[in-house]
């Protein structure tokens, strides 16, 4: 048997010579205990992809299982959170002495979070996608959280255009001056009453942040409530007919467009501290086959494009 296995990435010569940007994997499963404010760690399937850069222009290639190492330490020893990211970041280079400069790494996975209907008191799981990108170049971190909240969104357009047949219907059941109160209240329970119904959509907002580079905890849940309670008709786990009633209630009194929902979202985050984000809402409609779409962006130098 050979005393030593060659290292080809390191003793090899490049077939051909130069720079690359980012050399890794992606898709790497693992779990992770996931620290966030507001929960006790908990324990979450994620995918992450991990890269550092090629900056040795004569060097074959990195060292990939340095950095599947690196991750598997992580998931076994340690929680997620923005100090272990950077001695995670911080450990993909000095393992790269010499071969790169620059580092980054991503997790994607799914919080489980438990929801309270609207008035029942009933709970059930919701899941909301999460996604956080970190990278480390000249010494300096930046830390990205990105989550998903599924919302409904009913058109202001389609609603004033209900009202309009209701009131065309109320026109002639009751065209003359003689109006009984008792009667108008029993017809309007009807589908005589109410002969059209706005459309609504089940719709995605995507909000992307910056953290702060003193941030020492993740506030995923904040966020997702922030969002939730801005747009106000986030979609429900666990219902109850008086929690449907009162879903149907913030929809009629919530009327938006995509353009809507991002405006709202863009007054939330411009109120909060974040270095920079990025808004996308998707409106899947349901009278059309396409999607409605808004996108916005706090506007910095050198930040997020739309």
């Amino acid at each position: 048997m050979p005393t030593s296995m060659p290292d080809i990435a390191h003793s090899a010569e490049a077939l051909e010579t130069g720079r690359l940007d980012w050399v890794g994997m992606s898709n790497i499963e693992l779990p992770i205990l996931l620290e966030t404010k507001g929960l006790a760690p908990c324990s979450v399937s994620a995918k992450a992809d991990a890269f550092v850069s090629l900056d040795d222009e004569q060097a074959k290639g990195i060292h990939m299982s340095r950095l599947f190492l690196a991750l598997d330490e992580l998931s076994n020893e340690s929680t997620l959170s923005p100090l272990s990211i950077n001695t995670l970041l911080d450990r993909f280079i000095t393992t790269h002495e010499g071969l790169s400069q620059s580092a980054k790494v991503s997790f994607r996975f799914e919080l489980l979070l438990r929801r309270k209907s609207l008035l029942s008191g009933k709970q059930g799981w919701k899941g909301y996608p999460v996604e956080i990108n970190a990278s480390l170049a000249q010494g300096v971190t930046k830390i990205e959280l990105s989550v998903g909240v599924t919302y409904s969104s009913t058109c202001p357009c389609s609603a004033a255009l209900a009202r309009q047949l209701i009131q065309h219907a109320f026109d002639a059941r009751f065209s003359d001056t003689s109006v009984d109160r008792e009667e108008v209240r029993r017809w309007l329970g009807t589908t005589e009453g109410i002969v059209a119904t706005p459309h609504s959509q089940r719709s995605v907002a995507t909000v992307k942040v910056v953290l702060d580079n003193a941030s020492q905890e993740f506030d995923i849940v904040g966020l997702i409530d922030s969002i939730e309670s801005t747009l106000k008709t986030p979609v429900q786990a666990a219902v109850k007919r008086e929690d449907e009633q009162e879903f149907a209630r913030l929809n009629g009194q919530n009327l938006m467009f995509c353009e809507d929902s991002a405006r709202k979202l863009k007054v939330l985050l411009d109120a909060k501290t974040f270095q920079d984000f990025y808004i996308r809402v998707d409106h899947f409609e349901s009278l059309h086959a396409h999607d409605a779409v808004a996108i916005a962006v706090k506007g910095i130098s050198n930040g997020f494009k739309p």
